[in-house]
């Protein structure tokens, strides 16, 4: 919900949802050229703030910079619900009295910097690159262009995940699944062909069929939901209609079908595959992996096991092995999550 919000004011965002992240809390904007939609880079910032408030557990902290580490260090000076602005070309000036701990997360480096006296960013700024270098190996280079007010880490906008979605109806309502195979497919088929043109591939599926209840019983639920997580990412529209069916084929809908609506989401650029030049099964594995999908949703995801070897050199036998779930099969069903974040903006 945070990068939602945050995604209305500026196209080009980026921060982390995993709360196991050492960067979860902070959120980072690209806000310059923004000035025609919503005014001075000030302004922008205080918009954001408010808009994100009420989704966060504290008050944001807020820092304007040209580079990154100081658009995060001015965020972390800043009093909540205040911005730090750093003037264009005045980073250097804006860290140097700063603690030059904060130039590196390595705790070897900050021990080694207190050990040579140099407390402070702007001590760190006035050694020579290379000597930092000859100190310090590679993080020497970095420390030293951060102290400067250079960008070390380019701004990488986060890439929402991307969804597609198609639906039928279907007139008049049928109950038979032969029938709505055939729906299915058409589906599939585009919503697949149109990740194939771009290079994608899909994660997960879901399925929602659209109940008419004119003669069902009462209290039948108007929706019925399938979905799954794919064994691989793909844009095999047959394979794809396959495994949706058979989860169908477990949980048949209790009423006619009105509507048909197929999801593919968690689109991802699809992983090329180096193919072996005289192993015509190349892809076994891959397929492995379906049938298996398949198998677990046939006779159940409790019933299917698949053999890891975890210790091959293991004395006795049965500790060389474990038995583990069938990937990519999760039970179906409705759920939603959100993420709140602290905010960050650099230019």
């Amino acid at each position: 919900m945070a990068f939602e919000r945050l995604a209305a004011f500026s196209p080009a965002i980026a921060g982390s949802a995993d709360p196991s992240a050492v960067a979860f809390g902070l959120l980072e904007a690209q806000v310059d050229g923004l000035e025609a939609l919503w005014g001075s880079e000030p302004v922008l910032v205080e918009r954001i703030s408010a808009a994100l408030e009420p989704l966060l557990a504290g008050t944001p902290r807020s820092g304007i910079a040209g580079t990154r580490f100081a658009a995060t260090v001015a965020a972390a000076a800043a009093a909540p619900g205040r911005l730090v602005a750093v003037p264009p070309g005045a980073e250097a000036t804006f860290l140097a009295p700063l603690p030059a701990s904060l130039l590196t997360p390595d705790d070897d480096v900050r021990a080694r910097l207190r050990r040579f006296g140099l407390r402070r960013i702007g001590q760190v700024a006035d050694l020579a690159a290379s000597a930092l270098v000859a100190r310090f190996g590679e993080e020497g280079a970095r420390i030293g262009a951060r102290a400067r007010g250079e960008e070390t880490e380019p701004f990488r906008p986060r890439r929402a995940p991307e969804r597609l979605r198609l639906g039928l109806p279907i007139e008049p309502p049928v109950g038979e699944l032969e029938a709505i195979r055939f729906v299915l497919r058409r589906l599939a088929t585009a919503l697949a062909a149109n990740l194939a043109a771009r290079g994608l591939a899909a994660a997960r599926g879901r399925l929602a069929l659209e109940l008419d209840l004119a003669f069902a019983r009462a209290g039948t639920p108007g929706e019925l939901v399938v979905e799954t997580r794919f064994p691989e990412p793909t844009a095999d529209a047959e394979a794809i209609e396959r495994l949706l069916l058979a989860k169908l084929e477990r949980t048949p809908p209790p009423a006619p079908v009105a509507r048909l609506e197929l999801e593919l989401s968690g689109a991802e650029p699809a992983a090329g595959q180096q193919l072996p030049l005289f192993v015509p099964q190349a892809l076994r594995d891959a397929r492995l992996g379906w049938q298996l999908a398949r198998l677990a949703v046939t006779f159940g995801e409790d019933r299917v096991r698949r053999i890891e070897i975890t210790d091959p050199e293991a004395p006795l036998a049965e500790r060389r092995w474990t038995w583990r779930p069938v990937e990519g099969i999760e039970v179906s069903g409705h759920g939603g999550g959100s993420a709140a974040v602290g905010a960050g903006a650099g230019r």
